[in-house]
């Protein structure tokens, strides 16, 4: 293992983290708050950190791909760390174990909070909370590899660690363009959703959170109502964004190409459409009445499907009283998620549809045993490797599904909240059902669940393994 390597990655993470501390620190000076200077602080104290660690730059600059899994893993712990920090010295969330919570889900692009009074926040804070959801949208890292001088095979490492989905494409040939290619489309989109609000009536503050929000497919919102006393415009425009979010953005990269039959071909993205408006369909018919028009039922429905299977969280209405068909939808959506390559979390489309095309083979070999079938997805054929990470991940997804709700369990909770509450946290919905819908929130769990449900928003936002391999005693062997 690369230790001097691993070293310097981290010193990048906490100078960058200490850079983008000083935009809620300037947010606290606009509106003169003092809880600014927490942040300010805080980020000096990165910036410093970081400089100490990388006083001498690693003669070897290489990653290998053990390292990338760990570096990536080391980086989201260290940078949740220090995140947390200013929540406690702003007395806004004084114990550190609500603290960690609450940025872990915000980095993680949850949206899980144990705040019961949100509004009670400075804007310096509510603004952290939002902008932590739009950094770990794309991946703090996916953002360094684009400035950091490493090798290609370095770079590649870190960037499969991180990114959601299983596997990885490069657009260009090189990978640090890649990384520039994804930031140029999320920081684009972005920019035009926060026109999109303001050009809507909402104030600045609000539509850049709220964008934050959506861009990251997180969820913290600025009110305890959530999203419910937005305008009808508003709630659109966030469940449009939303949506479009949660698509692989190698089909944005397609369209700017202008390799339009590439992209309608996309087969995930095509079934992700689908399935959100069966979804809403199947939600409309099942709770009409319960609105006062049918335009109302159809705006509440696409705006929680949108935002349940993009694992994004913002609410307009508590489904929590909805009928249990309409949230047995909802509970399904938040395991299947958004497309591979996008902000959202969740098992994701592709490969519950290569699961799905595994199956048929298995049943058409066994009806044809002679016959020889090959998977293939978008017309090119899945490579065993990825089959083998599939069933794989699977199966350690549902080992620490079913561990963490063991351990949550001991809070003796139902178990509609505690399995919706790891369902919540593990797919980085945000939200969940029965105590923790989206009029409650995870403050009526233990110290233990909630280190718990941290692990699994970490766990979850990096796809299992980078967390994993830290716990392996293996990893930390010095090569003989």
């Amino acid at each position: 293992m690369n230790r001097k390597m691993l070293q310097y990655v981290i010193s990048w993470v906490l100078k960058m983290e200490g850079i983008l501390m000083l935009l809620p620190a300037l947010t606290g000076a606009v509106y003169r708050e003092k809880e600014g200077l927490a942040y300010l602080l805080c980020g000096l104290c990165c910036v410093a950190a970081g400089f100490l660690l990388s006083r001498k730059k690693p003669e070897n600059m290489e990653l290998y791909p053990k390292d990338g899994y760990v570096a990536v893993a080391l980086g989201w712990v260290v940078l949740s760390l220090f995140g947390c920090l200013p929540f406690m010295m702003t007395g806004e969330i004084p114990f550190f174990v609500d603290a960690l919570f609450e940025i872990v889900s915000g980095f993680t692009t949850t949206g899980s909070s144990i705040l019961t009074d949100v509004e009670a926040l400075s804007h310096a804070s509510l603004f952290w909370r939002s902008f932590s959801h739009w950094i770990g949208g794309m991946g703090v890292l996916v953002f360094i590899l684009a400035v950091l001088p490493m090798k290609g095979g370095s770079v590649m490492n870190l960037m499969k660690a991180e990114s959601p989905g299983p596997s990885v494409s490069k657009f260009v040939p090189r990978v640090r363009g890649t990384a520039k290619i994804l930031y140029q489309i999320y920081i684009v989109m972005t920019l035009v959703l926060i026109a999109c609000l303001l050009l809507s009536g909402m104030s600045l503050f609000e539509s850049l959170t709220l964008s934050f929000g959506t861009a990251g497919t997180g969820g913290f919102s600025l009110l305890n109502s959530g999203c419910g006393t937005y305008t009808e415009t508003q709630q659109w425009i966030l469940t449009v964004g939303m949506i479009l979010f949660g698509v692989n953005f190698n089909f944005y990269y397609l369209l700017l190409c202008k390799r339009f039959k590439a992209a309608v071909l996309s087969h995930e993205v095509r079934v992700y459409f689908l399935v959100i408006l069966a979804a809403i369909g199947a939600i409309c018919v099942d709770i009409r009445g319960v609105y006062d028009s049918m335009a109302e039922t159809v705006r509440h429905a696409a705006f929680q499907v949108g935002s349940i299977i993009t694992t994004t969280g913002y609410s307009t209405t508590d489904f929590n009283l909805w009928p249990e068909f309409s949230k047995t939808i909802l509970l399904l959506l938040m395991f299947l998620g958004a497309c591979a390559g996008s902000t959202g979390g969740g098992i994701k489309v592709s490969r519950v549809l290569i699961l799905l095309k595994t199956v048929k083979k298995e049943l058409m070999s066994i009806v044809h045993p002679r016959s020889v079938r090959q998977i293939q997805f978008d017309k090119r054929p899945v490579e065993h490797e990825v089959l083998r990470s599939i069933n794989v991940f699977l199966t350690v997804y549902m080992t620490i599904f079913a561990a963490s709700l063991l351990l949550v369990s001991m809070d003796e909770f139902s178990l509609e909240t505690n399995f919706s509450a790891v369902a919540a946290t593990f797919n980085n919905i945000g939200p969940g059902m029965g105590k923790v819908g989206p009029m409650g929130n995870f403050s009526v769990y233990s110290p233990l669940s909630k280190l718990v449900l941290t692990f699994d928003m970490l766990a979850g936002r990096l796809e299992l393994f980078p967390m994993l391999i830290l716990f392996s005693p293996s990893t930390w062997k010095k090569r003989g």
